[in-house]
């Protein structure tokens, strides 16, 4: 009696580890997976995504029973971080630049994370995908909107310009030893790029669209 209620005593603890086990191994295949597909492109071998992973490649079918589930999966976690990453950089305090500085400075340092339709990836056609990419270009329009406001940021800017080069800045370029360092300096100069040396806002122009 003692050994059958000592077990069942035991069981949410270990039903609890094993679910935080599966969570981690998700994880884990997921970061394995967006390097892979950054390395080798999109037919890289599930196999060798398990072994980058470190794990077996049944537990990659298990939480991924296709290619075309990974993708999808992959491409959802990068706009997740994207969203993310431009909503904080909406709530800066400061000069609006800096928010999309902000923007770029994260999307570098997430870039192997990032597997996007432009670098690639797949094309979007889950909904719940298409509404944080949605949602991530209206936060960084709303960043853009304040800086013509203010007159601090060119007009003609849109914010396809911001995630464009973004996504630019993010797929690092083979022959480059230091692609962090060099992305980061292309930064500086397109921020540059972006002001509005007038310092004056524009009252009557209509604001650029995508």
């Amino acid at each position: 009696m003692i050994g059958a209620v000592s077990g069942k005593r035991d069981e949410p603890g270990r039903r609890r580890e094993l679910r935080r086990d599966a969570v981690d191994n998700r994880d884990r295949v997921l970061e394995a997976a967006a390097v892979a597909v950054r390395r080798e492109g999109t037919a890289v071998p599930m196999a060798t995504i398990a072994a980058d992973a470190g794990v077996g490649v049944g537990t990659v079918y298990r939480h991924f029973p296709s290619r075309d589930a990974l993708l999808s999966a992959l491409t959802h976690r990068s706009f997740q971080l994207v969203l993310e990453t431009a909503r904080r950089a909406a709530a800066l305090d400061g000069p609006p630049i800096e928010g999309i500085r902000f923007f770029l400075e994260r999307t570098i340092a997430h870039g192997t994370d990032l597997v996007l339709p432009m670098h690639g990836g797949p094309v979007i056609n889950d909904q719940a995908t298409v509404a944080l990419r949605d949602e991530a270009h209206r936060t960084l329009g709303s960043i853009l909107e304040r800086g013509k406001g203010d007159g601090s940021i060119r007009i003609e800017v849109t914010r396809a310009d911001i995630v464009t080069f973004g996504a630019l800045l993010a797929q690092g370029l083979p022959h480059v030893p230091d692609w962090k360092s060099t992305a980061r300096r292309h930064a500086d100069i397109y921020l540059a790029g972006l002001l509005n040396r007038t310092g004056q806002p524009d009252q009557t122009a209509e604001p650029a669209t995508d």
